[in-house]
């Protein structure tokens, strides 16, 4: 009698397949999170980078931050380029310049309106950006690229209360000036700020499930909500209990339909 070698039936075939498909399924969006939970480590790393190039920095230049004059004067092209000047001999990495998840940019020139896209401009591609009140203006200035008051700037790090003061972070744009009274962009996606105004949009972007990654004054590192954006102390006459709070009377429906089921604050 010759042999019979017993293979799979196609009932059994298909059990298998079957079994296979719903581990996958079970086990791919736990991947997807582990694989944006690196994003996100590694952002907060580059910001821990970050926070002792700015150390080194003040520690160079009496304690202060930069003026945030470019070439010396506050006219021509040079808003953005102020602090990108003054910090590149601190940060050779070029890698160091983008979080993981904005390192796509919309080509030269372009203002990117994607938060989970990197901002391009004279030549320098990043997707971080640094609070604009932390400036050290020089005497008798009276408007930091279009920016009042000027009293209003930190100057340096060593003041009370550093922890809630943000230095550096998640960007849409190379840099932004935040109010109390900015508001939301209405959609996700687009910044819509002008000049000292709204301009807590190029900050408020969806980097990291809901959260963006920040240095702060003392040098610490960690996630902030967007919601919890407005209750950072941006400038020396921020009101932490503005209009876009808890404690300012904020009502969940207030906030645009992308922002309602992130965490209040």
């Amino acid at each position: 009698m010759g042999r019979h070698t017993k293979g799979f039936t196609l009932i059994e075939l298909l059990v298998v397949i079957a079994i296979i498909a719903l581990l996958m399924a079970i086990l791919m969006p736990a991947l997807q999170r582990a694989k944006q939970q690196a994003k996100t480590t590694i952002c907060l790393a580059n910001l821990k980078e970050w926070g002792l190039m700015f150390a080194m920095y003040t520690g160079d230049n009496d304690g202060y931050f930069f003026s945030g004059q470019y070439g010396g004067t506050w006219t021509g092209q040079g808003s953005g380029k102020f602090w990108r000047r003054c910090m590149k001999p601190y940060s050779k990495d070029i890698k160091m310049w983008c979080c993981p998840n904005a390192t796509k940019h919309g080509g030269p020139g372009k203002i990117s309106q994607w938060s989970y896209w990197a901002w391009e401009n004279d030549g320098d591609v990043g997707s971080y950006g640094p609070n604009g009140w932390i400036l050290n203006p020089p005497p008798g200035t009276t408007s930091v690229w279009g920016r009042q008051p000027v009293s209003d700037h930190w100057r340096t790090p060593n003041v009370t209360g550093a922890n809630n003061i943000p230095v550096f972070l998640d960007a849409m744009w190379v840099d932004a000036w935040p109010r109390e009274n900015d508001t939301p962009s209405d959609y996700e996606d687009w910044r819509e700020d002008q000049v000292n105004f709204n301009e807590m949009r190029r900050f408020c972007v969806n980097r990291h499930d809901g959260f963006v990654g920040a240095l702060f004054c003392d040098w610490t590192v960690r996630k902030v909500g967007l919601k919890e954006l407005w209750i950072l102390k941006w400038h020396k006459s921020y009101n932490i209990n503005g209009p876009w709070t808890r404690a300012g009377g904020v009502q969940p429906d207030d906030w645009p339909v992308w922002m309602r089921n992130f965490k209040d604050y």
